[in-house]
């Protein structure tokens, strides 16, 4: 009886000391809302918005500055906005239910799905010769992790070549999502549209999301801002790009969040996998992606390349994950706490919302160990 109560003592101890437990409250959303509007009237920032989960449930989202300034237009919370590479973690999302449907394997060479080589389809005759491809897998391509650079028009010669044996390290890669993007298709006859639609946009009741450009997006969409404030339509793709073509809104996007971290969709076993942290990062900084240089500060700490993101544990809040989108106009995060489930997502249609991201998750979330420089966020970055 004693033994039992002091085991019950001690569990009870653990449970109260938990990150989760720990938690600060968020802020008010009044608090919040004037917090975002000081950080971007500091740093001019044209447009952003924001959303955020506490305990899995959406509790704020909003939008502030303009999607279009010449205009007057204002953002809302209902505004198209370009989730540059935030489509990548949308994409390894949808991968994981084909994982738990048994029609694919993390850890099989593309080689088995796809029905003829990969040198043999058109966009990757650069690689005849080259037989590293065939070790290629879904997680190491997940993972950045296959080799390529970060888009072969960066190339000197803007051919597709391996630089490192693939699965040896991480190295952000576009080119390691439209890899698998073909095996899913060609290997598996999948109309990646079609899916994502089906089994992410849909499912969380995103109605305006689209991993292609369509016209009822028009009477309200966000145009770009550089970092210098020059003005950039935005871009209608009509290619759809799984390292990069989805339209969305920031309403959409804190449902899709709030769901994942809920773990809906997935069994357990895959949620969990789809943001563990597999493989250790040793890079000083993210981008760019093949540069040995290093940094005086060292690799980041702790951080792991998880399938669609990445990883590191926090001493205060616990597991935590996070991806970013970036290009010149835009500049987009999702951060999670796991144990809280807890998340803040930060959309901006000016690429200098970027700047302000560390001051404001930490105002919302509390203080955390994460690398915002590794990354280039508060410094800007390509990704």
């Amino acid at each position: 009886m004693i033994r039992a109560a002091l085991l019950s003592a001690v569990f009870l101890a653990a449970c109260a000391s938990s990150p989760s437990q720990q938690a600060p409250r968020v802020p008010a959303n009044a608090a919040i809302d004037a917090e975002a509007q000081r950080l971007m009237a500091r740093d001019d920032v044209k447009g952003m918005a924001i959303a955020v989960i506490d305990n899995g449930q959406i509790v704020h989202v909003a939008a502030f500055g303009h999607r279009n300034v010449a205009q007057n237009l204002p953002l809302q919370t209902d505004t198209i906005m370009y989730g540059a590479s935030v489509t990548k973690a949308a994409f390894a999302y949808m991968v994981m239910q084909l994982v738990d449907e048994g029609r694919l394997d993390l850890d099989r060479s593309i080689a088995e799905y796809l029905p003829r080589p990969l040198p043999e389809y058109e966009d990757y005759t650069d690689l005849a010769g080259d037989e590293r491809w065939r070790q290629l897998t879904p997680r190491i391509l997940l993972e950045h992790r296959s080799g390529f650079a970060n888009m072969r028009w960066l190339e000197p010669d803007q051919k597709l070549q391996f630089h490192f044996v693939p699965g040896e390290r991480y190295g952000y890669s576009n080119e390691g999502y439209w890899v698998l993007q073909t095996t899913l298709e060609q290997g598996l006859g999948l109309d990646i549209k079609a899916e994502m639609q089906r089994r992410v946009f849909d499912r969380f009741g995103m109605t305006r999301t689209s991993m292609q450009w369509r016209d009822d997006f028009s009477s309200n969409l966000a145009d770009g801002y550089a970092l210098d404030g020059a003005f950039e339509p935005h871009d209608r793709r009509d290619n759809v790009a799984a390292a990069g073509s989805m339209d969305t809104t920031i309403a959409d996007q804190a449902r899709l969040w709030a769901g994942v971290v809920r773990g809906e969709g997935l069994t357990p076993a895959s949620r969990a996998e789809l943001v563990r942290g597999n493989f250790g990062i040793n890079n000083a900084r993210q981008f760019p992606t093949l540069d040995p240089t290093t940094d005086p500060r060292g690799p980041a700490i702790n951080l792991s390349a998880a399938l669609g993101f990445i990883a590191f544990d926090d001493p205060q809040a616990g597991h935590t994950w996070f991806k970013g989108g970036h290009n010149e106009w835009t500049g987009n995060m999702v951060m999670c706490q796991d144990a809280r489930r807890r998340c803040v997502i930060f959309y901006g249609n000016d690429v200098r919302a970027e700047l302000i991201y560390p001051e404001l998750a930490t105002f919302i979330l509390g203080e955390t160990v994460m690398p915002w420089w590794w990354g280039g966020w508060g410094h800007m970055a390509i990704n």
